[in-house]
């Protein structure tokens, strides 16, 4: 029982923290009008410096097919381990996709930023076609893409 009690207050006091400094983000991506295919879309975070850091999402069923994703397949070295947990159904021609994921409120106004990189196939891929900086006052507001996105904006 005395163990038991050990092991779930150092439980809490490790999670507690982590969890408080955690904020929601949902992710709200439209796509243009095309013909072809669906697309297949990485989100992910990469550093004031433009490294890789985190994948946020993918969208897309088929991995053999990720590599098409230039810049986040690079940075995530296709591990599967970046993405488990962390993909979905690929996004048709003009289609919404909303997902929510967890970011540390460290990263926030921090010189971070959201990617998105695009690819439809028999079609061009778009490396970070959507570069935003992760800021409270970005939050909200539209992005244009360069390729498949016609919008992308994150709410806080």
């Amino acid at each position: 029982m005395k163990t038991t009690l050990i092991t779930l207050a150092v439980a809490g006091a490790v999670a507690g923290p982590a969890l408080a400094q955690a904020r929601e983000l949902t992710l709200d991506t439209t796509l243009t009008d095309y013909s072809g295919n669906n697309a297949y879309l990485a989100i992910y975070l990469t550093d004031a410096q433009g490294q890789y850091q985190r994948t946020l999402w993918v969208a897309g069923p088929k991995a053999k097919y990720y590599k098409h994703l230039g810049d986040w397949a690079r940075g995530s070295g296709l591990r599967a381990t970046e993405f488990d947990g962390l993909s979905g159904a690929s996004v048709g021609s003009g289609e919404h996709l909303q997902v929510s994921v967890e970011v540390a409120d460290s990263l926030i106004d921090a010189g971070y930023q959201i990617r998105i990189d695009s690819a439809v196939e028999d079609k061009r891929s778009n490396r970070a076609e959507v570069k935003v900086p992760l800021t409270r006052d970005g939050a909200g507001q539209d992005n244009a893409g360069s390729g498949y996105v016609a919008n992308f904006r994150y709410q806080m």
